[in-house]
């Protein structure tokens, strides 16, 4: 199938298009880099009547450190981030995630602001941002706004996004020294939407775990933060029995949907093993981290 007619929209500055959002807003789609959008204007499961193309807009193309951490650019695509050294030593868990992401050729173009905008809960980005607790920066005509990770994903394909805004940039905050993390994924075939997927991300303090940060993706309508799991393993390192415990209590409240690709006992079950990996390898990549 071909989208509806649509007018496209080429602005040259973020002030245009930011213009072009407070007319159009309720009608208008964004393009970035289209590996979300365009397979539903194919579909016509998007019709809007204006799109609204960013790639012209270099001031969106950063990708920098901070005190605070990384802020990442509504143009940085998922593998410039991933190809980049400081990316992975500061910012573990975007690192890990990244190289899930479909294909080579879908994260040369697809942007990380893009998949967060997009908000599929099986997505690996969203659950990454809610994992850490990230803040979203919005512009539109009327001002700048944060918005913080928890309250971001609303339901499915959701955000709280207005329709006149514009999602400039994600902040990742730093991370401290003694940190690993690890992102697993189970799905059909090598990129394909995963049927569930477990980000983990672990702090020490003399070999014990002082943070965690679990996050599960394609088992709710939003990202699923595990915030018994974290409380489960603090204190603990990351034995056979905490990680028990960490699933359980996950599990305990967890009830993912069933569809054609996965029962919500399969699902919830591979949900629970993927966890305990996940916190598993970013224990040991946490070790490692704080001998070096």
């Amino acid at each position: 199938m071909k989208p509806v007619d649509f007018d496209l929209h080429q602005p040259e500055t973020v002030d245009a298009a930011l213009t072009l959002l407070a007319r159009h807003g309720d009608d208008a789609k964004v393009l970035a880099g289209g590996q979300s959008l365009v397979p539903l204007l194919n579909f016509r499961l998007a019709r809007p009547d204006h799109v609204i193309d960013i790639g012209r807009l270099a001031a969106l193309g950063e990708l920098r450190r901070t005190p605070a951490g990384f802020v990442v650019g509504a143009m940085v695509c998922q593998s410039r981030a991933a190809g980049s050294a400081e990316v992975a030593a500061h910012c573990p868990l975007l690192a890990a995630a990244l190289p899930h992401i479909a294909h080579p050729p879908i994260r040369a173009r697809g942007t990380i602001c893009g998949s967060l905008a997009h908000a599929d809960p099986a997505a690996e980005l969203p659950a990454v941002a809610v994992a850490l607790d990230v803040t979203f920066v919005a512009v539109s005509t009327r001002g700048r706004r944060e918005l913080p990770a928890h309250g971001f994903f609303q339901t499915y394909l959701t955000t709280a996004l207005r329709a006149d805004e514009l999602l400039s940039e994600v902040c990742f905050p730093a991370v401290p020294p003694g940190t690993g993390a690890a992102f697993y994924e189970v799905s059909r075939r090598r990129g394909d939407f995963a049927m569930a997927g477990a980000a983990a991300q672990v702090t020490l303090e003399d070999g014990a775990i002082a943070d965690a940060r679990i996050c599960l993706s394609g088992v709710a309508g939003v990202p699923f933060r595990c915030t018994g799991s974290e409380q489960a393993l603090l204190g603990s390192r990351a034995g056979a029995g905490p990680l028990r415990l960490a699933a359980d209590a996950a599990l305990d409240v967890l009830d993912p949907p069933g569809d054609l690709h996965a029962t919500a006992s399969y699902r919830k079950h591979v949900a629970g093993v993927l966890l305990r990996r996940a916190v598993a390898e970013a224990y040991g990549n946490a070790l490692g981290s704080a001998a070096r």
